[in-house]
């Protein structure tokens, strides 16, 4: 099944000639011209040909091909996968442009179905490479340089293995995948759809999400409120794509005999279960140190006697409250990639020029924002919801690093450029460091500092904390649904169950926020993604200082770590720096810088608590 890109980072943005300035908009003509473009019509009925041909050609024969033999068929496998690639990458883009029009849900639609049913003779490909004995695919490289190339593919493939199933039957899962993506698109559509009234203005998600960083408190409350009140009428529906889609996943894993409800995510992420679950203990056991102890801090701040969800990421009353326009966001960024290296800022110049960023707000476009690497052969694409707000900056710093990283792993080809996900969050939290350090390099004065600062380690617990928290609450959700149907009380249930822990003392929670759960677009499209940005995060803080204690030569290696794509383990990437993420104190480290940066805010609060004036 050839997957959609889909929003992965909560991010708002805006549309058109505006307050912003001039919003740039996708040009996805570098894909296809139209929906209706011949070259569109050719490729499917290439497609079509050639997916019978390749099935005529090596079904029940892999095992006999030598290793030129089996070299070509890699090589057609691949350029199917572009193909293909390109056709959803086209339809998937032009349809969250507009996730309410009929016409493009249907284009999206009939060309999901086309590819499943043109693709479903490849099934064998990845089942027969299975079969091929160890010894005999290990001679097979050793025989040919250009088809070891694609060790790490095999690797990857072949760790299913274990959890293979018939022929015929993963035929039949191949097939079925269209049903499951029309509850993901049930979903986008919901939410795309929904209105909210705040202050006599009506709105989408993402205008109304913006209101809770406003400095106005009662405009925080007011929102949150008709967020709750609107999920609350929309509940059964959220419930029902929820209990289906973690209903068919246990079918699927038990049938595969996965041994858990996460492991498909971790064989997809090339990261073991252990490395995953020493990330979210050390994470757990540092709540009380980060988010905990951060939260106490903000109460006191905005003088508080306890915070209310709506109060999580409001701004600071000494922020001052600022629109940063398209303009400026771009020059911040770019000027902190060039700083780091020229050819950072030298990759990521044509996304604001030639019609690679969509960034404005629009009635019907996705939430969100994401990076979608389309095929080797064109380039990625960035959505952004932009709206001003310097979280927007960094927003778009963020899906910036995923455009650059995606740039430079396409040289490794359509098998081996894709970075799995524990990997593929590296450069876009690192472009974030990049464009905070850069941003407190210039900061006036030590309240300027402060508020940046305290951004910084709100977007991190965000990052980290909440990410975890989600994963705690999917592995509830999934194995509480392995006992029956979950009602709406019981999916809420489980959501409170892990926000008090990982927010702390400070918080009460509103009436409502019980159904919040339900627009996080992770949750339906992608189960057990949102580990990924704990994982990239604390990566990040650990090569950050790296980078600070020894900067000789860093950039030559980071560069051949994004190069690599998905042609390394985790291990043989990070090999060069020093760090090991199996290793429990890797997590450490990275979470010391977050707990680091509140100790200078708690130093900042005691020293205005305890200066005195001058004589």
């Amino acid at each position: 099944m050839f997957q959609l890109p889909f929003p992965v980072h909560d991010a708002n943005a805006g549309g058109g000639s505006d307050a912003f300035g001039n919003l740039p908009e996708w040009d996805l003509t570098d894909l296809y011209t139209a929906d209706d473009a011949p070259e569109l019509a050719r490729d499917l009925d290439w497609l079509e040909q050639e997916c019978s041909a390749f099935a005529a050609d090596y079904e029940g024969k892999l095992a006999d091909l030598d290793a030129a033999g089996l070299l070509d068929c890699v090589l057609r496998n691949e350029k199917i996968n572009a193909i293909a690639g390109r056709l959803m990458s086209y339809a998937g883009l032009r349809y969250y442009q507009l996730t309410t029009d009929a016409d493009r849900a249907k284009f999206l639609s009939d060309c999901q179905e086309k590819v499943t049913v043109f693709t479903t003779p490849l099934v064998f490909f990845t089942l027969e490479i299975n079969r091929i004995e160890d010894d005999k695919l290990n001679a097979l490289f050793a025989a040919n340089a250009d088809l070891a190339r694609y060790e790490p593919v095999f690797r990857r493939i072949r760790a299913m293995k274990p959890y293979q199933l018939s022929d015929e039957l993963e035929k039949f899962l191949h097939d079925l995948g269209v049903v499951g993506d029309a509850w993901e698109k049930l979903f986008d559509e919901t939410i795309a759809g929904l209105t909210f009234t705040v202050d006599g203005e009506e709105m989408n998600i993402e205008g109304t999400l913006n209101f809770l960083t406003d400095q106005d408190r009662s405009k925080r409350e007011a929102a949150a409120r008709e967020l709750a009140r609107v999920f609350a009428e929309n509940i059964k529906i959220f419930a029902r794509v929820h209990n289906t889609q973690a209903k068919e996943k246990e079918i699927v894993d038990r049938w595969r005999g996965m041994p858990s409800a996460q492991m498909g995510r971790h064989l997809a992420n090339d990261v073991e279960p252990e490395v995953v679950e020493a990330l979210r203990e050390a994470v757990v056991a540092a709540y009380p140190k980060l988010s905990h102890r951060y939260y106490e801090l903000k109460r006191k701040w905005l003088g508080l006697d306890r915070m209310e969800v709506w109060d999580r990421n409001a701004p600071l009353p000494m922020e001052v409250s600022r629109t940063v326009g398209w303009d400026e966001a771009r020059d911040i960024v770019m000027e902190a990639y060039g700083a780091f290296d020229p050819r950072m800022a030298e990759i990521a110049d044509p996304f604001f020029n030639k019609g690679w960023i969509d960034a404005g707000v629009k009635p019907g476009k996705a939430p969100g924002a994401f990076a979608h690497p389309t095929v080797t052969d064109v380039h990625p694409y960035v959505m952004l919801n932009y709206l001003g707000k310097p979280r927007d900056v960094m927003t778009l710093a963020h899906e910036l690093g995923h455009g650059v990283h995606q740039v430079l792993a396409a040289g490794q080809g359509e098998m081996l450029s894709s970075t799995p996900l524990t990997l593929a969050e590296t450069a876009s939290v690192f472009g974030e460091m990049l464009t905070f350090r850069k941003m407190l390099e210039k900061a006036k004065d030590q309240n300027e500092r402060r508020v940046l600062l305290a951004g910084k380690v709100e977007d991190m617990i965000n990052t980290v904390v909440r990410q975890i928290a989600f994963y705690d609450f999917e592995c509830k959700l999934h194995e509480a649904r392995r006992g029956g149907e979950l009602t709406p009380d019981d999916i809420n249930a489980l959501w409170m169950s892990v926000q008090a822990e990982s927010l702390g003392e400070a918080f009460d929670f509103m009436e409502g926020y019980e159904t919040f759960w339900a627009y996080i677009p992770h949750f339906v499209h992608s189960p057990f993604y949102v580990y990924a940005y704990a994982f990239g995060d604390g990566l990040v803080n650990a090569l950050y200082s790296v980078y600070e204690e020894n900067p000789e030569g860093f950039q030559e290696k980071y560069f051949d770590m994004l190069k690599a794509g998905g042609s390394k383990h985790h291990k043989e990437l990070l090999a060069p720096f020093g760090l090991d993420a199996s290793d429990p104190k890797f997590w450490d480290k990275g979470l010391s810088m977050i707990s680091g940066m509140i100790d200078e805010l708690e130093a900042m609060e005691d020293w205005i608590l305890h200066a005195k004036p001058c004589a």
